[in-house]
């Protein structure tokens, strides 16, 4: 009688051994990829899809902005609402466009900007009136005095629900698009549209409810409550809501510039500033009750100077940007990836709108013009974000991955290189002070008519050869050709198309390109 166990040990298949002599003959006879029978399976690879979770959030915001507009028409009536949207829409494109300027120097997504102006207009909106409503009635209902839940609605309840709706947008952009909020101005210009769209949908409201109150009682004119609550609202306070919001943003921005290792410090700087922005909305919102006054007062001395204070901290924020590229850049110049012009054009904003247009009208027709143009803002959109980048890790703001961000900059502004350092050399010129030129004619950047270019000869370090089919030669001719640059990763001496005509060295000792110079906190390269 045979062994149960040995009669089961050999129904067992025999399991291929692995030898790399044969590994040819076993791997052989797996099937093509088009027949194989078994094949992965995406276990939560539709979540991970960023064009599933963008799918979503448009679609939230969708049905957010028809609740509220559902609301919002019920509340108003037909020709309420379009009253209140047409008077709305007028401080929109201003407001807009004041954080849109704000951010040129390194101008952050449009994505980004559109979902905060549809939160602050949908889903914030969407927020506030319904807790609003859900407070003050529980408020009227536990105290027997409509009124005074609507006070106490108006200085409490509102702006805490509000601002916190509100600063839900900046915070969402703050952990998911990090890279993209890198400082004060961006923490400003996002809170901006924010509260430009929540401000949008609450003027509607209230615009229209004055309209439907002045159809009952017959008023118009300058006397109608439409007037008044437009000259309130639109004319006078259109930065109210911006105002409160953008002291959240603040708090945001501070805390995306502080030090990695002060952790209770990025947390608290958001905190605080959503508590002023909270203490200043409530403010307002309660000045009508300080007596008859007390509006005009809390308008004078408290938001009017505030308003000055932040467009000043934000202007000023803005100049540093500026500053940073003057102070960060010159190292990149000393190794070879910018000239020595670079860093001055770059750090003016006069020089790099020049540099934009004379890449634009150098070419021979308005495509390539404005393919040219394009080029020369990325170019300089790249550059702040490295100047940035390494101001940050002077402080050390950035994380393990300076090195890989840094190369990749760096790369960008390679590709883009022949196009835009010869406009930005020639702005650069064109820019400065007086007597910069010494009576020197200044020279064409991109070859003149015979296909011959020029050189630069006023320090810009670059030698012949720009135009197509040419390379920044560094003084070298054109027909030289290098390996990847020195104290780089590989593959990164050469552009998409071109061999460039130089390959720019390590930073000079003791401070190589992949470090943060005198930081205490040095980050890996």
């Amino acid at each position: 009688m045979s062994d149960p166990s040995v009669q089961h040990q050999q129904a067992r298949p025999a399991v291929p051994v692995l030898h790399e002599q044969r590994l040819d003959e076993v791997l052989g006879a797996a099937p093509e990829r088009g027949r194989a029978r078994y094949r992965p399976r995406r276990v939560g690879m539709v979540w991970r899809s960023k064009v599933f979770r963008a799918g979503a959030v448009i679609v939230a915001l969708v049905l957010c902005g028809l609740v509220i507009l559902a609301l919002v028409r019920e509340q108003t009536g037909p020709e309420g609402f379009l009253v209140g949207l047409g008077l709305a829409v007028l401080p929109v494109p201003l407001l807009m466009a004041a954080f849109r300027w704000l951010d040129r120097v390194e101008p952050g997504p449009w994505r980004n900007l559109i979902f905060s102006f549809a939160w602050g207009a949908c889903a914030a909106a969407l927020v506030a009136i319904i807790a609003n409503s859900f407070a003050t009635r529980w408020i009227a209902t536990a105290t027997a005095d409509p009124a005074s839940a609507d006070t106490l609605g108006a200085t409490v309840i509102a702006p805490v629900v509000e601002e916190s709706a509100k600063a839900a947008a900046v915070l969402l952009i703050f952990l998911f698009r990090r890279r993209e909020f890198s400082g004060v101005v961006d923490g400003v210009v996002v809170a901006g549209f924010t509260a430009t769209g929540f401000a949008f949908t609450e003027n509607i409201l209230y615009l229209g409810n004055a309209f439907g109150e002045d159809q009952l009682s017959g008023s118009s004119g300058f006397a109608s409550v439409t007037a008044g609550t437009f000259f309130v609202r639109i004319v006078m306070s259109p930065f109210a809501h911006p105002l409160f919001t953008v002291l959240t943003g603040l708090g945001f921005g501070f805390a995306a510039v502080s030090a990695r290792r002060h952790r209770a410090r990025r947390i608290a700087l958001p905190l605080l500033g959503l508590l002023l922005a909270m203490g200043l909305h409530a403010l307002w919102n309660g000045s009508s009750s300080f007596g008859p006054y007390g509006f005009y007062a809390v308008y004078g001395i408290v938001m009017v100077p505030a308003f000055g204070l932040v467009t000043w901290l934000a202007i000023w924020s803005r100049q540093r940007e500026l500053r940073t590229l003057a102070a960060e850049l010159p190292a990149y110049a000393a190794a070879g990836w910018l000239t020595p012009a670079e860093p001055s054009a770059l750090s003016s904003m006069r020089a790099r709108g020049m540099a934009r247009d004379l890449a634009r009208h150098w070419q021979p027709d308005r495509t390539r013009g404005r393919a040219a143009a394009r080029a020369v803002a990325e170019y300089e959109s790249f550059a702040t974000s490295l100047a940035g980048l390494r101001r940050r890790a002077r402080h050390g703001a950035v994380g393990p991955d300076f090195g890989a961000r840094e190369r990749e900059l760096l790369h960008h502004l390679w590709q883009r290189r022949e196009v835009a350092a010869p406009a930005l050399a020639h702005a650069a010129l064109l820019t400065a002070r007086p007597g910069a030129h010494h009576g020197r004619p200044l020279p064409t950047p991109y070859g003149t008519a015979d296909g011959h270019a020029n050189g630069y000869a006023y320090g810009t370090g670059y030698g012949p050869g720009y135009g197509p089919g040419h390379t920044p030669g560094n003084g070298q001719t054109q027909g030289q050709t290098h390996g990847p640059a020195p104290g780089y990763g590989p593959g990164y001496g050469h552009t998409q198309e071109h061999t460039p005509g130089y390959a720019p060295g390590a930073y000079p000792p003791p401070q190589p390109y992949g470090s943060a110079p005198h930081s205490h906190r040095r980050p890996p390269s």
